[in-house]
């Protein structure tokens, strides 16, 4: 009998594994998927609180930690407690007085595993944002690493990693220390339960309550169910250890996400642009107000340039614009609409922006372009290659558009990436085009050959130009001068070259003096 019944076991065993397996890849996989699409549709304002590194070690450390915990640990934890809960039943069938008697014992190891527990959730917990550290300060050197070897600064990273991992270990330690001591406190009330079932069963045999062969039964049993609880404490340290470690991870899906509307363009927009008594301070910097009652009206299709010294608050306006940040006081205002009362998706569907810094994905030239339309053709990336100046350096690469511009675009130069990111914007075909010194990283050559394409590409379109070299806004429409937050000149070059002790006259003649 105790042969089939471990037969039976082992064939039960086999499929207990494969299914939780299935079952736990499954749903790993979806929680990688809902996670990283809620993390990647979070506003601007999480980010700016939280570090890449860490985010990257939420989705990667903490989720391969669930992994372990449902293939396996939480099979093996739900088998024993159906071996305790079914032998605990059988016990009470032989001796019910010796049961009542044993089952007296568990209330005090109930209550010192939950106190364990808890303790060891909060141990988890700490490593886990450890292991996020660390992760982020490798991140961020690899990204950096031109800097890192410039600075000859391998040693000092190498000690900052050391020393993060050093505390990782501490309270790793800490938290073994103590699954330990839960562990031996579970074996000692094991054998205390198994003396004290052997003496009061003793006692039962003598009065004539019991026989021998019933005692013998209940102590098999009792070793049966008293190796199960044993597993059970080192598997529910761990099931601890994993709800400490992704608690965080919990916290992030508990953000609120932009709202986000996929298919076709619904709400078309002109590109009529208006501020009203705009006022705006970054979630992070309550107290400084990078923007301070902005009044301007750009008309449709009309080129507007931004100047001003760094800080005065130019690139804000546009990330405002995008509403990559919505708490401002005051009206931004797209035709005659409050952007807060516009569709998101449709909005950012419709504005193209050139940064100053420039970020491309590892993947190939052809990629990068296309980001701005996914299903462009291949003549409409070549199209807007030509117009962007990339098409000439592009055909010289062996691969062509095929070629992999490496991490970050790394493999070109920083006018060979600005001119890619102008070509995704041509491709793009905005209402509302923001250049954001689109052509600083230009030899003067690519520049002015890049200007015509610029010229070319802002016809018919609103158009933000941000520049600190003023040759490249001359022929705006119209000028605004900022600074510390406020517009304090408007008007076009030659009115405000006129201005006397103006701003921008100061900086047009110290620039083309120079």
């Amino acid at each position: 009998m105790l042969f089939g019944l471990f037969t039976l076991q082992a064939i039960f065993s086999y499929f207990r594994i494969v299914l939780f397996v299935n079952v736990t890849e499954k749903f790993l996989a979806k929680l990688r998927q809902a996670t990283y699409e809620h993390l990647i549709r979070l506003p601007m304002t999480f980010f700016n609180k939280r570090r890449i590194g860490e985010l990257n070690s939420r989705i990667a450390s903490d989720i391969s930690l669930l992994q372990e915990t449902f293939t396996t640990t939480s099979a093996e934890f739900l088998r024993q407690i159906i071996i305790v809960i079914g032998g605990t039943i059988l016990l009470g069938f032989t001796s019910l007085k010796l049961a009542a008697f044993m089952l007296s014992i568990f209330p005090v190891i109930i209550i010192v595993a939950v106190i364990i527990g808890r303790k060891l959730r909060a141990y988890s917990k700490t490593v886990q944002e450890h292991i996020a550290d660390s992760n982020t300060i490798v991140e961020e050197t690899l990204q950096g690493i031109t800097n890192v070897k410039a600075f000859t600064n391998e040693i000092f990273e190498s000690l900052r990693y050391k020393n993060k991992t050093k505390e990782i270990v501490k309270y790793a330690i800490k938290g073994g220390k103590l699954r330990a001591a839960f562990a031996s406190f579970i074996i000692l009330g094991i054998f205390g339960a198994i003396a004290a079932v052997i003496w009061y069963g003793a006692r039962l045999i003598h009065q004539g309550d019991m026989s021998m062969g019933d005692l013998t039964s209940f102590l098999m049993l009792t070793i049966f169910i008293g190796a199960s609880i044993g597993s059970i404490a080192d598997l529910y340290a761990q099931i601890q250890k994993a709800i400490g470690a992704t608690e965080q991870l919990m916290e992030i899906l508990d953000e609120t996400p932009e709202e986000y509307t996929e298919g076709e363009i619904r709400h078309r927009i002109k590109g009529a642009i208006e501020f009203k008594e705009l006022s705006f301070h970054y979630p992070n910097r309550a107290d400084i107000d990078v923007l301070s009652k902005i009044n301007l009206t750009i008309n449709e299709g009309q080129q507007i340039a931004l100047v001003g010294a760094s800080g005065a608050g130019k690139s804000t306006i546009t990330q405002l614009m995008m509403r990559f940040y919505q708490n401002y006081t005051g009206q931004l205002i797209i035709d005659k609409t409050e952007i807060k009362s516009l569709p998101l998706s449709d909005l950012r569907k419709q504005i193209a922006i050139v940064p100053q810094d420039i970020l491309l994905f590892g993947g190939s030239i052809k990629e990068n372009i296309s980001y701005g339309k996914p299903d462009a053709s291949d003549q409409e990336i070549q199209k807007a290659a030509e117009q962007a100046n990339a098409h000439h350096f592009i055909t010289e690469f062996p691969e062509g558009y095929e070629t992999l511009v490496g991490e970050r675009g790394i493999q070109l130069s920083g006018g060979q990436r600005q001119r890619i990111a102008i070509a995704r914007a041509i491709l793009k075909d905005p209402k509302i085009l923001i250049l954001d010194e689109a052509t600083s990283a230009l030899d003067s050559e690519s520049e002015s050959q890049v200007q015509v394409a610029l010229d070319q590409l802002m016809k018919g379109r609103t158009s933000l130009v941000i520049a600190h070299r003023l040759a490249t806004v001359r022929n705006a429409d119209k000028i605004f001068v900022l600074e510390k937050g406020k517009i304090v000149e408007s008007g076009n070059h030659n009115e405000l070259s006129k201005l006397e002790n103006g701003t921008y006259k100061k900086l047009s003649e110290l620039q083309f003096q120079s």
